[in-house]
């Protein structure tokens, strides 16, 4: 599986068996987690025992009460923190995809109980759920290409396909608030437009728009 593949099969899971991840897929998580990190600045963990992470009512009504193992989402403390989160988050999570592995972004979780390590200026915005789901989860209801982006020009294939995969993108309560322009010079921004967890979805967004350009730069077909 590759991470186009990945991306159109992974979907947000809330029930998850009691089958423990596997020692050698662990160790692959951690060593894609130790690349995230020196690439991203970041301080991600992988936590084998999710313990009562999500103790909350709502987490276990939800079903996260049941995920075996979490992935802690550290880093410095800076405005751009959550946007590289989402980023390199999803770069994980997609990864786990690909070795057979269920997750879910979780923004509704108990932070006392996430047994992470937290740095003097470090900041937990976030968690991943990460196991086996009871099931491989759904599709959800999604804007079109032309609510979420916008060119100063012709739409290239490669931004095109790159607002499909962006598209695919998990967000917070499936609110996608975001917005792709290709500007006249052929830079691609990114706008935020507010809501829950948005600039870890921004995060997440970027990274899907980015994989869907690179597979057509590289002659990948749609």
């Amino acid at each position: 599986m590759n991470e186009i593949e990945a991306i159109r099969a992974r979907h947000s899971v809330r029930n998850y068996r009691e089958q423990r991840i596997e020692q050698e897929k662990i160790g692959l998580l951690e060593a894609m987690i130790a690349e995230c990190n020196e690439k991203g600045n970041l301080h991600l963990q992988f936590i084998e025992d999710a313990g009562k992470t999500f103790n909350k009512l709502l987490n276990k009504a939800m079903g996260l009460g049941s995920a075996p193992s979490v992935i802690a989402c550290v880093g410095p403390d800076d405005e751009l923190l959550a946007e590289r989160i989402g980023y390199y988050g999803e770069k994980i999570v997609l990864y786990a995809q690909t070795l057979g592995l269920n997750t879910c972004w979780a923004g509704t979780f108990n932070p006392k109980n996430v047994m992470a390590e937290i740095r003097d200026g470090e900041r937990l915005v976030i968690v991943i759920a990460i196991g086996y789901g009871q099931n491989a989860g759904k599709d959800h209801k999604s804007k079109t290409e032309d609510q979420v982006s916008k060119a100063k020009g012709e739409r290239p294939e490669w931004f095109d396909f790159g607002v499909e995969m962006a598209l695919l993108a998990p967000t917070a309560i499936n609110q996608q608030k975001f917005e792709i322009c290709l500007e006249e010079d052929g830079t691609v921004t990114f706008t935020d437009l507010g809501g829950v967890h948005s600039k870890t979805d921004l995060g997440i967004v970027r990274y899907h728009f980015e994989a869907g350009r690179d597979h057509i730069k590289a002659g990948g077909g749609r």
